[in-house]
């Protein structure tokens, strides 16, 4: 198991500070932000890897999603996703998240309704994720297919149902990432989600029951980390969570409370 922390969470002027001080702090890689404005920066971080700075993986972070309900909304997420795989495969990262959708339709918050049948989800979905799987096939990388939570997506919450999203699709190049405050949420016993999920989980996210960074909450990292050995993980854990202080005080404290659970 290696430890990573999304780019924005670390201190530094540029890409190459931030990666001398998560390396100093005990971190094996950073997480991008795979924003609007990734092709543009795709110059500035190849001189980062360049100079010695590791990518574990990319996060998409953008305003439409593979799960959209509008079709040209659904195209720009596949083609956007694209680009961070083929990015990400070329700074040696492991591969690009993405959700269904985040914050398109909750069956759990007003109005409770969602204006598409769970056939019709799981069809679109399907459809993006053979496109996006031939893709990272070809570039060599992986779609880290994220559940998150009921309450920010209505299709996809737990790491069964993208596993089974997953192995429908039919791509070796298609697994999933678990992100443990979303997991907090909806998982039965983490744990055992986590043992269940084998073969297919890899890539995590760290966050604790408050979304703050971990051992802020009352989350039983411990158990899972448990699980994560038993499977044989070997893939990053990626902070992707608030901080709670200064982060030059809080992401050193933050490795010393991982590292012993990983042993």
């Amino acid at each position: 198991m290696k430890l990573a922390c999304q780019e924005q969470l670390l201190p530094g002027d540029d890409l190459f500070e931030k990666w001398e001080f998560a390396a100093s702090a005990g971190f094996d890689g950073i997480e991008l932000q795979g924003t609007a404005n990734w092709n543009e920066r795709l110059d500035e971080l190849r001189a980062a890897r360049e100079r010695g700075v590791v990518f574990s993986s990319v996060c998409m972070i953008y305003d439409r999603f593979i799960g959209d309900f509008d079709e040209k909304r659904r195209r720009d997420a596949i083609e956007h996703v694209k680009a961070l795989l083929s990015g990400i495969a070329e700074l040696g990262g492991v591969g690009a998240i993405t959700p269904a959708a985040y914050g398109i339709a909750s069956r759990r918050l007003p109005p409770f309704e969602v204006p598409r049948a769970p056939e019709e989800d799981w069809r679109v979905l399907l459809d993006a994720l053979g496109e996006l799987g031939e893709h990272a096939d070809k570039e060599g990388t992986l779609v880290l297919l994220e559940p998150l939570n009921r309450y920010e997506d209505h299709m996809l919450n737990t790491l069964d149902q993208a596993t089974g999203l997953a192995e429908t699709a039919g791509w070796d190049s298609i697994k999933v990432m678990g992100d443990i405050f979303h997991m907090n949420i909806e998982e039965d016993d983490i744990g055992e989600s986590i043992r269940r999920a084998s073969g297919h989980l890899a890539h995590v996210h760290l966050a604790d029951s408050n979304r703050a960074h971990p051992g802020a909450g009352h989350t039983d990292f411990a158990s899972a980390f448990e699980a994560l050995q038993d499977i044989e993980f070997d893939g990053y854990l990626a902070m992707e969570c608030g901080i709670r202080g200064d982060a030059r005080t809080v992401l050193p404290r933050v490795i010393r409370f991982l590292r012993p659970l990983m042993k």
